[in-house]
């Protein structure tokens, strides 16, 4: 899977940047939409799966449930960062400027410090139940704002240009998006498996060290017994 992400970020990119093109307005510049829109789009769909997670594990406890929600997250996060920064170099040669308190860009922003308080949480608390059923909570909080996110281009007035579909895009650009769209799906499907796996593991052993401890060695000395 990795060589095939590999290979249609390949020629994901020299469509970008070579085959398609010069948008009407923007030139050249525009060019970088076809790694920005992606890399939004995926940490995007990263946090939607996040707050199916968190739903999920308050009404029915599981540490697969949890894990998947922690790996989301930051990958989500990771994505959102990525799309983040290449829309602000974007927006210099654009609007003349690398951040403006856009409503889209302000309402991203807002969102991505939220899941960083989210993985803060996780880091901090200690507990591995607490932990899960806290963080639960803030990640269904940090998902309101998503839909604001993705809206607000319609609802507000704002530099950020508006969603465009295939009937009012070229071709050719739409296919180069497309391809592009397809590896980053890739990629975020490979860190999403790995930090899966790697939370999995140390949930379980979290979740395993209490139970091998013995049992008659009294809850607050157990720490310094294992130590």
């Amino acid at each position: 899977m990795a060589a095939l992400a590999l290979a249609l970020l390949v020629l994901g990119n020299w469509m970008g940047l070579v085959w398609t093109p010069s948008e009407r307005e923007m030139g050249d510049v525009y060019r970088i939409i076809y790694v920005h829109v992606p890399a939004m789009w995926m940490a995007m769909l990263a946090l939607v799966v996040n707050f199916a997670c968190c739903v999920g594990y308050l009404l029915k406890t599981s540490w697969k449930t949890d894990a998947l929600a922690e790996a989301t997250a930051e990958v989500g996060l990771l994505f959102g960062t990525y799309g983040l920064v290449l829309g602000a170099i974007w927006g210099k040669p654009t609007w003349g400027t690398y951040w403006d308190w856009d409503p889209r860009l302000t309402a991203m922003a807002i969102m991505l410090v939220t899941y960083v308080a989210y993985m803060a949480l996780r880091r901090f608390v200690e507990d591995p139940e607490k932990r899960a059923v806290w963080s639960s909570v803030v990640g269904i909080i940090s998902f309101v704002n998503l839909p604001i996110v993705w809206f607000s281009v319609k609802w507000w007035r704002s530099l950020h240009q508006v969603q465009s579909t295939p009937k009012t895009v070229d071709p050719d650009m739409t296919l180069a998006l497309r391809v592009n769209a397809w590896a980053s799906l890739i990629l975020l499907t490979l860190f999403l498996l790995h930090r899966y796996r790697t939370a999995l593991a140390t949930r379980e052993a979290e979740v395993a060290l209490p139970e091998a401890l013995p049992t008659d060695v009294p809850g607050p000395n157990r720490a310094s017994e294992v130590a």
